[in-house]
């Protein structure tokens, strides 16, 4: 079995450290990711490269990349370097993009076995995944947005019902006890509810669903906080948590059910069989999923009438048990647009740094400068303190914290002069989620209940892909649905390195500010008044449509 670890320490591979930071991106994310013998990432099938003679011949030129030259990698797979200039992307890469009747499932699956593709996930091909760190903050603020609203921030005794501990999905727990919320998480494979105990996620894992209604009610009890994990399948369990009467307080899922094929298992089947009959009877494979799914949204949806707040979490859960006849799946709503939305509309998101040196104590020194460089949000340094307390490191020493407007750019300059000073003993890599205010269409999750109509327009994370490219970012991704995902999702990555280089300040500033800005006018465009506040403010934007503006001019 080959396994991947990344480079550590200050010695170079590459020509330049920003090659290098990327090659160590790559690398990475085999580390940290969820099958890394299969180049797995994330989510089932989320992929680093197409094939290992993909990633050999990556690797290989990343290694031989001179400063002026560009990658080209189309789905995995490096089909050859462009002359370019200093200041252009090192890697342009684009994953499963298709034409609109051509984006399904079905012609997915079949190019993906031949070789032709792969599903790139958001950050998996992009090489930015972090571990469960990197969705960790947007749950953390997901739940704790729900029970400010729901609850009035009060969640002493209240717990969490959910599914999924993959590479994502295992941020859960862990995001529930740092909100001081207990919570039972169903997985149906042994191996990632130890790997969840392992990592600090789960305080205990139990077999039946009385011994986790009884861990979370002595922890209601105590006035403790217990992370449960519970050996099961969601659409068994969810039904019989419904006819319980203890009730959750909040219900929601994040397994990997936007694939109906690899990411979600049948009720009733076992692990092994379910592997022998997605090579043999796909297609069974994919109505028992589905049928599952409607039976986890029904009970979600019975617990909602019971007063649990319920919510699906970007997985696509409602469009499969919808499809499974679950006529009413859409009565539960999406967490973006419930919860999230106001944030987006500043800028605000997912935001993450990497230290390639592999240097703990570099790590150290990002967390001190985000700590002290936002006073006017002191939600920032909480959060670097409470991450700091309960976030292991996965691979490279790595932070996610939401930043927004302007506020990238200022914590990317701030990281590029210790680099220079010596601080740092090696340059940092920055990048963010794809779901960020510009960089992402899904209508069924980011960008479900635009006011303005535009849910599935694309042309969004089109354009901040190309406006990443022309102000200087290090690697660029556009990447687009595969299986459950085909034909509802368009996204853009963006990575770039601090090296410590003045003309590198100038470029994260560029790149950054210009990634943030076009996501404020995105949602200004849509009619988001927060937005429009947002673009108003800033001076390094400007909003061609306002029309506070046109109706000057017209006056």
């Amino acid at each position: 079995m080959r396994g991947v670890r990344a480079q550590r320490g200050t010695v170079l591979r590459c020509a330049q450290w920003r090659q290098e930071a990327l090659l160590r991106m790559l690398e990475n994310v085999l580390e940290v990711g969820q099958r890394p013998e299969d180049l797995v990432v994330y989510a089932a099938l989320g992929k680093a490269a197409r094939d290992w003679p993909s990633f050999d011949r990556i690797t290989a030129t990343l290694r031989t990349l001179r400063g002026d030259e560009t990658l080209i990698l189309q789905s995995g797979r490096p089909v050859g370097v462009v002359r370019t200039f200093p200041g252009a992307p090192r890697v342009l890469s684009a994953v499963n993009n298709m034409v609109g009747s051509w984006q399904t499932p079905e012609r997915f699956y079949a190019m993906a076995d031949k070789g032709m593709t792969m599903w790139g996930g958001l950050t998996a091909a992009a090489w930015q995944y972090i571990g469960r760190q990197g969705v960790l903050q947007g749950t953390y603020e997901l739940l704790r947005t729900a029970a400010e609203r729901h609850f009035g921030g009060a969640v002493a005794g209240r717990w969490l019902l959910t599914a999924g501990l993959g590479g994502m999905g295992s941020a859960q727990p862990l995001a529930a006890s740092m909100l001081g919320l207990s919570s039972v998480t169903v997985e149906a494979d042994p191996a990632r509810l130890a790997a969840a105990g392992a990592a600090g996620a789960l305080d205990l894992v139990v077999e039946d669903l009385g011994a986790a209604l009884a861990a979370v009610e002595a922890a209601r009890r105590s006035g403790a906080v217990a992370a449960v994990g519970l050996r099961g399948n969601a659409a068994e369990v969810f039904p019989a948590v419904a006819a319980q009467a203890v009730r959750p307080d909040i219900v929601t899922d994040q397994t990997a059910a936007h694939d109906a094929r690899y990411g979600y298992l049948p009720p009733g089947m076992g692990l092994d069989q379910w592997a022998l009959l997605r090579e043999t009877a796909p297609e069974e494979v994919e109505r028992a999923a589905r049928a599952g799914m409607a039976a986890q949204v029904g009970a979600m949806l019975a617990l909602a009438g019971s007063g649990a707040v319920v919510f699906e979490n970007g997985n696509n859960l409602r469009v499969q048990a919808e499809r499974a006849g679950a006529a009413d799946a859409f009565d539960i709503p999406g967490f973006m647009e419930r919860y999230l939305r106001p944030l987006f509309c500043r800028g605000i998101g997912p935001f993450r740094w990497v230290a390639v040196s592999g240097d703990p104590a570099d790590l150290a020194v990002l967390d001190n400068l985000a700590a002290s460089l936002f006073p006017e949000r002191p939600e920032v340094a909480a959060w670097i303190a409470l991450a700091r307390a309960n976030v292991p490191v996965q691979g490279l020493p790595a932070r996610s914290c939401w930043l927004g407007h302007n506020e990238r750019s200022r914590m990317a300059v701030a990281a590029n002069d210790a680099v220079r000073d010596g601080r740092l003993s090696a340059p940092v890599l920055f990048t963010r989620d794809h779901l960020d205010a510009a960089a992402m269409t899904h209508p069924l999750i980011g960008t479900e209940g635009m006011p303005d109509g535009s849910d599935g327009v694309s042309d969004w994370p089109l354009l901040d892909a190309m406006l990443m490219s022309a102000t200087g970012a290090d690697l660029v991704a556009v990447h687009a649905g595969g299986g459950g995902y085909s034909g509802f999702m368009q996204s853009a990555g963006v990575s770039i390195v601090a090296d410590g280089g003045a003309e590198c300040a100038e470029r994260l500033r560029r790149a950054l500010d210009a990634d943030t800005g076009l996501g404020i006018l995105r949602y200004a465009e849509a009619g988001y008044g927060d937005a429009a506040a947002a673009v108003r403010g800033a001076a390094d934007v400007t909003w061609t449509n306002d029309p506070a503006t046109r109706s000057a001019d017209d006056a």
